[in-house]
């Protein structure tokens, strides 16, 4: 007999920016920090760090995406992974899909749960969005929801994004 499966309910809050933000760079961050685009990046590295990223917010898309299904995504050159080091090691990621040509989407931007309150959350944002807007596009995009970190909402916010629809939805645990 199988477990009944659990679910959790979630308000996800949809964001836009426009244009170019008018934000302010931030300063650097103390300590060796780099941010680095990934190439053709390994299905298990990817996998670490979404598992790892998302795991306390209960990210599962990609955990119920088949190995072949993911990688056609993240082979594509139309979608880019950013990883945020701090003393060589990975704190973070972001990923940006360029598919539709007009839309940048931050698909999925995060920190590791022992590099989150370093002051590493904006620099990071700020960055990813530079690289969004780098690309001919009139509008990026991003999503956050209840599950997600407190300060995700007001950080996006922070960076200019604006909200323009809220949907109750839920996720499936696996």
């Amino acid at each position: 007999m199988t477990a009944p499966k659990k679910i959790i309910p979630m308000t996800v809050t949809f964001l836009e920016m426009r244009a170019k933000p008018l934000a302010l760079p931030p300063p650097q961050p103390k300590g060796k920090v780099a941010i680095l685009k990934c190439e053709n990046p390994p299905l298990h590295f990817y996998r670490y760090l979404y598992n790892t990223i998302g795991g306390p917010y209960y990210w599962v898309d990609r955990k119920k995406m088949d190995d072949a299904t993911l990688s056609v995504i993240l082979r594509d050159p139309k979608v880019e992974l950013y990883v945020l080091y701090a003393d060589g090691n990975p704190a973070g990621m972001a990923e940006l899909d360029f598919r539709d040509p007009t839309i940048g989407l931050i698909a999925y931007f995060g920190l590791m749960p022992e590099y989150i309150g370093k002051h590493l959350g904006y620099f990071f944002l700020y960055q990813t969005v530079a690289n969004a807007w780098s690309r001919p596009i009139k509008t990026l995009l991003v999503n956050t929801c209840t599950l997600d970190h407190p300060r995700a909402l007001p950080l996006y916010q922070r960076m200019g994004f604006t909200p323009y629809s809220r949907e109750e939805r839920q996720v499936e645990l696996l």
